[in-house]
């Protein structure tokens, strides 16, 4: 029986699926398993202030997300760091992600590791790059972010993508077959934000569509992100 083209399609609804942040949700694989340790290690850090940097996509939020909710941290943007953060550097740990942004308040972050350090508390920061990156122009600061403790996360690999891939259908209660979950880790980008944004495609594409997600129409999907159409 052959479908009828004019007949309307059923649209899925939207049940919007959230990123998923908590410690049951990430994926250890070598490309994390370091910036993993140090987030497990607290509060045995070797320095006050630590900076997890890596590129766009790596997962440094999720990791972020986890030790924030395990510390209870406050979180403080990094371009207003305004003195309601210094009184709480005495009670909480706080987090500062993507410090190595245009527009750091480079004195605010100066007292406020300085409040922190005099504290005995902890302040994570998260960056693309390394301090020496950043551009600071401040020397005093310069000379505290030099002594900070750094872990990189690197560019996730194969394994990792393949297993946030399993997980994310997991959680929507979708099961793929392990020839096309490894036909999709091996072209798409390799970030864990658009892992999640191609698994909202093929899910959606596949409820549409009333079919499972097969190997044709994971190609179709990967597709339109490689030619931008997502």
């Amino acid at each position: 029986m052959t479908r009828d083209r004019h007949a309307p399609r059923q649209l899925p609804l939207d049940l919007a699926h959230g990123p998923a942040h908590s410690r049951d949700d990430l994926v250890v694989t070598p490309s994390n398993e370091r910036a993993v340790a140090l987030i497990e290690a607290w509060p045995g850090w070797p320095s006050p202030v630590t900076v997890l940097a890596g590129p766009a996509g790596s997962g440094k939020t999720h990791l972020a997300a986890i030790w924030a909710e395990a510390t209870g941290a406050a979180i403080a943007p990094a371009s207003a760091i305004d003195p309601a953060f210094l009184a709480l550097a005495e009670t909480r740990p706080l987090l500062i992600e993507d410090a190595d942004r245009p527009g750091l308040d480079e004195k605010g972050l100066f007292h406020l590791i300085n409040a922190v350090r005099g504290s005995d508390s902890h302040l994570l920061l998260t960056a693309r790059r390394f301090p020496l990156g950043w551009g600071v122009e401040l020397p005093d600061l310069r000379s505290r972010l030099q002594a900070a403790a750094t872990v990189e996360i690197d560019e996730p690999d194969d394994m990792l993508l393949a297993g946030v891939l399993v997980k994310l259908f997991a959680d929507r209660q979708v099961s793929v077959e392990p020839h096309v979950v490894q036909f999709v880790t091996r072209r798409i980008e390799r970030s864990l934000s658009t892992v999640q944004r191609v698994v909202e495609e093929l899910d959606r594409a596949a409820l549409e569509r009333k079919t499972r997600i097969t190997r044709p129409l994971a190609a179709e999907v990967v597709a339109r992100f490689e030619t931008g159409q997502h």
